[in-house]
């Protein structure tokens, strides 16, 4: 096999293992792991059977095939991140419009990140207690008012439900945070009744299987995803919950619910136990949630019940500072300890120059400086196979069909011109975990949704408008196409020929962030390779001439 099989090789091994990551993260099975909590109960909190009646009623944490939202009075809560709106029945955090980030494909709307218009999705919030009649997510709440704004100068924005029955009051609150994606949830229970209570807490995300998947070329996931320091972080498919409901004790961690660039997840009090589950409501609606038991609140007395909900963009900063694992929902696949790295320096890199597209730049600079000398010793063994593309169309010609002969003429000569025809294959095959690393780093990074870089590209994450970088990516894949050593076998010229063609489609459908890291690297590599061919191409007419200039 001579250098531009494996050159040719090498290029259709990147495009499958391209293809292969983003088949995994969509078809890939999800293994779920049941752990089994041996700790004893020691403080005061219901045995584990509790909890297992309380998942057994499922009138509390779920509904038939003819599930549908109930409805009661809405309350709209606005902060300097937020458009909300609280539903009176359960307390359903309902509709979360986010102020900071654009739709995608409207620069004047907002993202929204909930709604249960089932229009075209149906993304909702939600929690209950269980036990004694408390209140579930079926229960009417009363409210103070109906409309909450976050002031000048005001931290943080309370937002007070209540509901009482039978001498047992319940406060649900929702604390709204400036500059905070954290949404701290809490239940004030207080026992005014002549019996104990043993009451057990829920946290749940309704999600439809069908909005938020992307594009066919394009896919992404949309699904749940759960996170224990046993388990680590794991994602579920909508047809995992479906197969094989997750069922997971644990005492620690977290669940929620991701799509592209945003995340949702529900944050128990830490030191609880709880368990992780999953149910399918009806052919297109899912459940992930988390339950717990509580003490035992005895006549008299109260308890608090602490959680907190993130519901926002995938910020690494915002992740990190909120709950342990919850940055992985920032899924780099199975080349995350490459592409993590490579985030942060491109994160470095933009705080200096202010603009992503700038900062994608010279990270490729600085990559292609890492690679230099390795792209080097294989531009140098590709220059020499070029030099040697007369020779080897004589030899082509003098042995016919004879391939044996015609093979052992090739080493002869690569042996005696001191070629190693793997020299210009294994630098660039070192490589493709880098480029594959920083492929999926800029395809989820959320820092470059609508970020702009100059003149026509308004966002980075977005198809360019114009599709000026891709035709420009497709014309420096020709040009490489002409530095590269011609091949022989006339059907291999005609696929070299054909490929930059075929490659700038798919980078038509490409985000634009995405395009202009290539289009630089192609631009490095075709000025790094023409010189090192005109340095070879001299050297060798040096030797023709026997030495002389």
């Amino acid at each position: 096999m001579d250098t531009r099989r494996l050159v040719l090789f090498v290029i259709f091994s990147m495009s499958i293992l391209m293809l292969w990551e983003a088949w995994q993260r969509q078809h890939a099975p999800v293994e779920i792991t049941q752990q089994v909590s041996s700790k004893a109960s020691t403080d005061g909190s219901v045995p584990s059977q509790t909890v297992n009646s309380a998942s057994a009623n499922k009138a509390d944490l779920a509904v038939d095939s003819d599930y549908k939202l109930l409805t009661g009075q809405r309350i709209s809560v606005t902060t300097d991140l937020y458009h909300a709106v609280i539903e009176t029945t359960g307390g359903d955090l309902r509709r979360l419009e986010l102020l900071k980030h654009r739709a995608a494909d409207n620069d004047k709307s907002n993202f929204i990140l909930l709604d249960d218009s089932a229009k075209p999705m149906t993304y909702v919030a939600q929690t209950g207690l269980i036990g004694a009649d408390l209140p579930s997510h079926k229960t009417v709440f009363t409210t103070n008012a109906t409309s909450y704004q976050l002031q000048d100068g005001q931290d943080a924005l309370e937002v007070r439900l209540n509901w009482v029955n039978n001498g047992v009051m319940v406060d649900k609150i929702y604390t709204f945070h400036r500059n905070n994606y954290a949404i701290d949830v809490t239940y004030e229970v207080k026992n005014g009744s002549a019996v104990a209570i043993t009451p057990a807490v829920y946290y749940q995300i309704v999600h439809d299987n069908e909005s938020n998947q992307g594009s066919k070329l394009m896919p992404t996931f949309t699904g749940g995803a759960y996170y224990s320091e046993a388990t680590k972080f794991k994602k579920l498919k909508f047809a995992s919950m479906d197969k094989e409901p997750l069922k997971l004790e644990s005492n620690d961690g977290w669940v929620g619910l991701l799509q592209h660039y945003f995340v949702s997840a529900w944050i128990p009090k830490d030191g609880l136990a709880r368990e992780f589950y999953t149910k399918k409501l009806n052919e297109h609606m899912y459940i992930i949630g988390t339950k717990s038991s509580l003490s035992t609140i005895a006549p008299g007395a109260s308890l608090i019940i602490p959680a907190r909900l993130f519901a926002g963009p995938q910020t690494q900063k915002d992740l990190k500072a909120t709950a342990p694992g919850l940055e992985y929902t920032v899924d780099y696949g199975w080349l995350t300890v490459v592409a993590s790295p490579l985030f942060w320096l491109l994160s470095k890199i933009q705080s200096v120059v202010k603009n992503w597209g700038v900062a994608i730049i010279l990270l490729t600079v600085l990559i292609k400086a890492a690679f230099f000398k390795l792209s080097a010793t294989s531009y140098r063994s590709m220059a020499k196979m070029r030099e040697l593309a007369p020779r080897l169309q004589a030899m082509k010609e003098k042995f016919g069909d004879d391939k044996q002969k015609m093979q052992m003429a090739m080493m002869e000569l690569y042996k005696k011109e001191k070629i190693n025809p793997m020299g210009g294959c294994l630098p660039i095959v070192v490589q493709i975990p880098v480029f594959i690393s920083l492929y999926w780093m800029l395809l989820g990074t959320i820092e470059l949704r609508h970020a702009p870089f100059f003149g026509w590209i308004k966002d980075l994450s977005a198809i360019d408008p114009y599709y000026i970088l891709p035709i420009l990516m497709g014309a420096t894949m020709i040009i490489q196409t002409y530095l590269n050593p011609p091949p022989t076998d006339p059907l291999q010229a005609k696929v070299m020929k054909v490929m930059p063609v075929v490659f700038s489609v798919f980078f038509f459908f490409f985000p634009a962030g995405l395009v202009l890291y290539w289009l630089v690297n192609n631009v490095l590599s075709i000025t790094q390779q023409w010189y090192i061919n005109k340095t070879i191409h001299a050297e060798t007419l040096i030797k023709k001439s026997g030495g002389k200039h």
